[in-house]
């Protein structure tokens, strides 16, 4: 027995519609099967086409015309019609919606690939630019620790001048002390000298 089965709706294509009735196909073990999307005036419908006994191809309009069909489908009508021509077995259709799907899917994974090699470009061009700041803090850092062994060289003097500073200033103090030895050696001689000039004066003996 064969039939052709006309899906119409506003939404029968592209919501998984075709490999939804082969598996509906193949659980009713029907050997012949091919569905195909068509593009009408009146609107979107699917074509599918069955060959098998008549308890199986009976079993598979039942499904179809009780509204089995994918989650996202919106079907207006099922139109169901003798049929006298070929139809495909079903695993050829299963290669032929293989190859379909390959033709779809080809220009998308060379635009993948194209996408892939301008982010591999900007990926290489970005590690450069990375380097570049990398090299520049490593100079940085040099700088830095040049300026740190400036900076010790300095801490050095100004310890050095602190030094000298503290040995300037026991001279400072060394002379004062002699200073004060000698004024007070000068004043005591002075003094004896007025007493004895006193005495003089007084005929004190």
């Amino acid at each position: 027995m064969k039939l052709r089965i006309r899906i119409i709706g506003p939404k029968v294509h592209d919501v998984g519609y075709r490999y939804f009735l082969m598996s509906m196909a193949m659980a009713n073990r029907i050997r012949r099967f091919e569905a195909h999307n068509i593009e009408e005036d009146a609107g979107d419908e699917v074509l599918v086409l069955v060959d098998g006994s008549e308890q199986e191809i009976q079993a598979f309009r039942k499904h179809v015309e009780m509204k089995r069909r994918p989650e996202r489908a919106e079907v207006s009508r099922v139109v169901v019609e003798d049929y006298e021509g070929e139809v495909m077995t079903i695993g050829e259709y299963a290669q032929f919606c293989t190859t379909v799907q390959m033709n779809k899917a080809i220009p998308l994974l060379l635009s993948m690939n194209e996408t892939m090699g301008v982010m591999a470009d900007k990926q290489a061009e970005t590690l450069s630019e990375i380097r570049g700041l990398s090299g520049k803090q490593d100079q940085t850092i040099s700088e830095i620790r040049g300026l740190s062994g400036k900076q010790d060289q300095t801490i050095s003097e100004i310890r050095g001048l602190s030094g000298k500073q503290d040995s300037t200033i026991s001279e400072i103090r060394g002379l004062r002390g002699d200073l004060a030895t000698r004024n007070n050696i000068e004043w005591q001689t002075r003094i004896e000298k007025d007493i004895k000039v006193i005495k003089s004066k007084l005929s004190i003996r």
